[in-house]
């Protein structure tokens, strides 16, 4: 069979017209998206609820079998239109305490502060913010304050805390800090009102606070924050309980260490000075990704990671583990020793157990993500 010239000019016709057909169909979805925001902006329903996710998604994948597309590949479309209506609705909230009178950020000019300031002002709360120039007239912006929040560099928390002893006696403080120990007792100790302590786990860029983990550590009188709590989850954020010393036990694991490795690749790159295009044009899709990580470090404010670094009580005794493990493993390379080297492989393997698994197939589609942005230009 001869195919036509012109066989292949109109196949690529057809897929242009239903490539039309789904970006029309993408937006009359986002209309009806940002109509769903706005009636759970009245209602006061969470953005975000990952049940109705979690069944939408599963229907879909059904219906992909029935019609022999790759559920995966539906999954995958619908988790990146998801997110992008997750942001449609990012419009208005409802308030979940009319009656405050007014929220005091400390700290809102900051980067990290203008997210709260913008997220209560979109939820209806009259805001004022308090920066190092308006101390002077700190007495009349504090009158009346319903919420104080803190959000100022953690090397300044608890010396600006410790200057909040003329608050209203049933005012809400709040600190939104990395380290949550020392926040927590100066809190508890300044003021006598309801007390917590939060750290948001993400950073000022965000585009929303759609599945944005903000950790709760509890201070004083509970039953009086938990409007903020549920404004919160309004936003779409997700709640992660803990103690102040498990909290920061964990951000050494997490924030310190994690740091600490990138800045310390980051300077071993710079100084052997190798072709950095180079290295990204020949890497594979986990170790653009890793590059990535590393690079996206030195594009931020360095005061900040020095702080999360420097101020961790036990980052030197993590760090020093860290250096004596990396020594360790570095003498089975010198010795050529493979077999010991492989014996703790496992070993390591068996303590992470099925996450390790897990952790394979959801790199997998990080990694797919990461090779569908590749460039020529890279």
């Amino acid at each position: 069979m001869t195919e036509s010239p012109n066989s292949l000019d109109e196949l690529r016709v057809q897929i242009d017209k239903i490539d039309s057909q789904m970006v029309e169909l993408l937006a009359q979805r986002a209309k009806i998206t940002a109509q769903v925001g706005q009636y759970k902006s009245r209602v006061g329903l969470p953005i975000y609820v990952p049940e109705r996710e979690a069944e939408l998604i599963a229907k879909r994948r059904e219906q992909a079998k029935e019609f022999g597309v790759s559920p995966m590949l539906v999954e995958d479309l619908l988790r990146r239109i998801m997110r992008e209506s997750y942001h449609t609705q990012n419009v208005n909230y409802l308030c979940t305490r009319p009656d405050i009178k007014k929220i005091v950020v400390i700290g809102g000019a900051g980067a990290l502060g203008r997210v709260f300031v913008d997220m209560f002002t979109r939820s209806g709360y009259p805001v004022s913010i308090l920066e190092k120039k308006d101390w002077l007239n700190s007495a009349d912006i504090f009158k009346d304050a319903g919420l104080v929040l803190v959000a100022v560099p953690i090397q300044m928390t608890t010396e600006i805390i410790a200057k909040l002893d003329n608050l209203p006696a049933d005012c809400l403080l709040v600190d939104i800090t990395s380290t949550k120990q020392k926040p927590l007792e100066a809190m508890l100790k300044v003021h006598s009102g309801p007390v917590l302590g939060l750290h948001p786990m993400f950073g000022p860029d965000v585009p929303s606070l759609v599945k944005q983990v903000v950790v709760v550590c509890h201070g004083r009188d509970q039953d009086k924050y938990q409007w903020l709590l549920q404004q919160i989850t309004i936003w779409g954020a997700i709640l992660q309980y803990s103690d102040a010393k498990q909290h920061d036990d964990a951000m050494g694991f997490i924030q310190v260490m994690r740091h600490f490795c990138s800045f310390v690749f980051g300077a071993h790159l710079a100084n052997e000075n190798p072709n950095l295009k180079q290295l990204v044009s020949l890497s594979s899709p986990i170790y653009r990704l890793e590059l990535a990580m590393v690079g996206r470090l030195f594009a931020q404010d360095p005061a900040l990671y020095a702080d999360i670094i420097f101020d961790n009580k036990d980052s030197v005794h993590l760090l020093t583990k860290f250096a004596e493990q990396f020594a360790q493993a570095l003498t089975l390379v010198e010795a050529k020793n493979k077999g010991e080297f492989i014996k703790r492989f496992f070993k390591i393997g068996s303590w992470f157990g099925d996450y390790s698994k897990q952790s394979l197939i959801d790199s997998k589609k990080l990694l797919l993500k990461a090779d569908d942005d590749r460039t020529w230009s890279d």
